[in-house]
């Protein structure tokens, strides 16, 4: 009996990530179809559509279709690996935790769980499909956790159970904690914010939260009871490029002050603009004034977190219809995200043990691809994702070319090509 080839390389540093996952594939050819997936993912296309990435990678897409949709492997299996490549990376250092749902506008009546309904992200009403997803935060380098779909009651089938989105958030959070993450801080918007059994949990957990809440939001107290609030006072908004804005903060009390307390932000407490005033809650402790803002501000990684995983890695730019498909297909968008943001120097350190060999973007420069005219050292993600798309500038040329040296052969070409990839891999 024959011995299994070896799979075929693609770039150093997404053979070494991936590596982590192989024994998840028994059939060599899926493993390779992981790794060109990885690499299609982080690339430049403006659409990541399989028969995009098959041109950009060399593959057939087809091929890579049958991968995602129903080749032979556990999405379970390749999530806990991921969850524990993140937990290496994280070295029981607690993160902060963000929770909140994205849709995806889907035309059609075929993909499952596609219905008419809020697109928080959109701010608006249309015919979409929408998730809830975890994402952590780390001083200011963002990865993925876990999502989970949400299904309108329409569109269920026969063996769901209805879930609203509150509810999903509590079982990602209860995932979380089972997973043996350490939290030091859940936020979350309104949604959550005004849903009494996602807080109660968050208290039984014994997790910190500032969660937005409504305008009108009520609290219960005596009669005889009245609500105040205290004077505005001022603190230094820092944002995560190091600027900053005067802000205020008053702290809204309900009766008598309770371990959960209330509070307003804004940017002018005169004319109070609906763009910049929010409505907070907390069981955090202590005085809030200097620091409330800048907690609950941590929330625009949201928005940040979805542009990549949308925008740069292709999260809605699937043609599958079958949501065990679709499911897939975003847990490979996770993965991808993950192995960027491991090449952060935030991550990067634990990286180097788990995947076996030292991240491109943490060589600095002892590595002579950071010589590169366009190689950016500050490294945040996107930059971080830059980076490497330069790495796989050659391997994706080469495929690129290889179709038209049938027509137009031109020698030695190739090869040297080829041996540019071999230079990078080797500084790498």
């Amino acid at each position: 009996m024959g011995t299994a080839r070896a799979p075929a390389p693609t770039v150093t540093f997404i053979d070494a990530y991936c590596a982590a996952y192989r024994d998840l594939f028994d059939d060599v050819r899926s493993f390779e179809h992981l790794c060109l997936l990885h690499l299609g993912l982080i690339s430049d296309l403006p659409r990541k559509s399989l028969p995009a990435i098959g041109q950009r990678v060399g593959a057939d897409p087809q091929a890579l279709h049958y991968f995602v949709a129903n080749a032979d492997w556990n999405l379970e299996k390749l999530r806990k690996k991921r969850l524990e490549l993140t937990r290496d990376a994280l070295r029981e250092r607690p993160f902060v935790l963000i929770i909140d749902e994205t849709g995806d506008l889907k035309k059609g009546k075929t993909t499952d769980y596609v219905s008419r309904q809020y697109i928080g992200n959109l701010g608006t009403v249309d015919r979409g499909i929408v998730s809830v997803s975890a994402y952590g935060v780390l001083d200011n380098v963002t990865f993925p956790l876990r999502f989970q779909i949400f299904k309108p009651e329409r569109c269920l089938k026969p063996d769901d159970t209805y879930q609203s989105k509150p509810t999903i958030a509590i079982d990602l959070v209860r995932q979380l904690v089972a997973d043996g993450f350490r939290i030091k801080l859940v936020l979350a918007d309104a949604l959550y914010g005004e849903s009494g059994p996602f807080i109660r949990v968050l208290e039984e957990l014994k997790l910190p939260y500032v969660v937005a809440i409504r305008e009108n939001h009520s609290v219960l107290m005596p009669s005889s009871q009245r609500v105040r609030s205290t004077r505005w006072r001022s603190f230094q908004r820092v944002f995560s490029n190091g600027n900053q804005e005067q802000r205020y903060v008053r702290e809204i009390v309900f009766g008598k002050r309770r371990s959960v307390r209330y509070y307003e932000l804004t940017s002018d407490p005169e004319k109070l603009p609906a763009a910049t005033t929010r409505f907070v809650m907390t069981n955090l402790e202590g005085e809030l004034r200097h620091t409330l803002g800048n907690c609950y501000g941590l929330r625009t990684w949201i928005e940040y977190g979805y542009k990549q995983s949308k925008n740069e890695l292709g999260w809605a730019d699937y043609r599958l219809t079958d949501y065990h498909a679709i499911e897939r297909w975003w847990e490979l968008v996770f993965s991808a995200y993950l192995m960027v943001s491991l090449q952060t120097p935030v991550l990067a350190p634990v990286a180097e043990t788990t995947t076996g060999a030292p991240p491109p973007t943490a060589a600095a420069d002892a590595s002579r691809v950071t010589q590169h005219p366009w190689w950016d050292p500050e490294l945040s993600w996107k930059r971080t994702l830059n980076n490497l798309r330069l790495l796989i500038q050659p391997f994706c040329a080469v495929c690129l070319l290889l179709p038209w040296m049938t027509v137009f052969p031109v020698p030695g070409l190739i090869e040297k090509l080829r041996y540019l990839i071999a230079c990078i891999n080797g500084s790498t």
